[in-house]
């Protein structure tokens, strides 16, 4: 086991940031940890870390005990944070080779750990360059470099593609999953649900500080009411008919909104043909129609009441 919490409880005076949360990462996963904000997804990594004392419960990393001072823990552990800690006044290659410092004390493996990050992040060409010469992107890449340069067996990423263009997000994504494929155990963290569906293989759902869900995202799917969502484009529909619509078999919730019909439905095999056969008998006109599974973001919504916000 690369991560086992039991029973972890902190508190901020009268606030109760993280409630008696468990969880278990096994080596080689990519967990994704989501929650809305303020749920205390970065007050359990911290905790993690061991940058903050906690009230109760266990962390173990590595099948030992995580303390402040267990540097022979940390040196397997590379984290990666939402906001960019690079220094300014160092250059790219300078940067990287810091960080990596404090992990490899001999030079010449240092440099060549230094030398396989630029390429792994793709920054070949711009190892002179002052930090604020380069992109968002070109940057993120850089505050990745400067937390995996050093080969950590435990990687946690926080919201690594915040403010990144598609073809930056891409190769990132791209990057962490090479990562793992290399051996690293991965928790990542994000408000991009299309992230953590392509990427992770296993999730948990953390809110008020608890450990509400998780499993696969197609488990996380299979255990929240909606099964189908169904979009269909009239032009005009009277609310009596909505209300109808949403008294149908298997119809948990139906809204008419900006010219579109949105139906929720439970896992049913004829949902949308009972849908269709009352828009017809009824003589309502329609045109698009969409059927959907349940996505992540389903489950996320249903299961904390709460939309991730960016």
């Amino acid at each position: 086991m690369v991560v086992k919490i039991d029973n972890l409880v902190k508190r901020y005076k009268e606030v109760l940031a993280v409630d008696h949360f468990s969880m278990e990462i096994k080596e080689g996963e990519i967990l994704g940890l989501l929650g809305p904000n303020g749920s205390g997804k970065t007050t359990t990594i911290n905790c993690i870390l061991a940058l903050l004392k906690y009230d109760k419960g266990t962390v173990e990393i590595f099948g030992q005990e995580m303390a402040p001072s267990s540097y022979n823990i940390k040196k397997d552990i590379g984290v990666v944070m939402q906001n960019v800690a690079v220094f300014d006044e160092l250059t790219v290659f300078e940067n990287i080779d810091y960080f990596c410092g404090l992990y490899i004390k001999d030079t010449a493996k240092r440099k060549k750990y230094v030398r396989e990050a630029i390429q792994f992040v793709a920054l070949e060409g711009f190892e002179k360059f002052l930090p604020k010469k380069l992109s968002g992107g070109l940057l993120r890449r850089l505050n990745i470099a400067c937390g995996i340069a050093h080969k950590p067996k435990l990687i946690i990423l926080d919201e690594p593609t915040v403010a990144v263009d598609p073809q930056s997000r891409d190769y990132i994504l791209k990057g962490i999953q090479e990562l793992n494929r290399q051996g690293a155990t991965i928790i990542y963290t994000s408000h991009y649900m299309e992230e953590v569906e392509q990427i992770c293989t296993r999730i948990i759902i953390i809110d008020k500080g608890r450990n509400i869900a998780e499993g696969t995202k197609e488990e996380l799917k299979q255990m929240i009411k909606t099964g189908e969502t169904i979009r269909i484009n009239i032009l005009d529909i009277s609310k009596e008919h909505v209300s109808k619509i949403g008294a149908l078999p298997n119809v948990f919730s139906a809204e008419y909104m900006d010219e579109t019909l949105v139906v929720h439905c439970e896992q049913g095999k004829h949902n949308l043909s009972s849908i269709l056969d009352y828009l017809s008998q009824n003589q309502i006109v329609y045109d698009r129609v969409l059927s959907e599974l349940p996505t992540l973001n389903d489950v996320f919504l249903e299961m904390t009441g709460n939309q991730l916000r960016d």
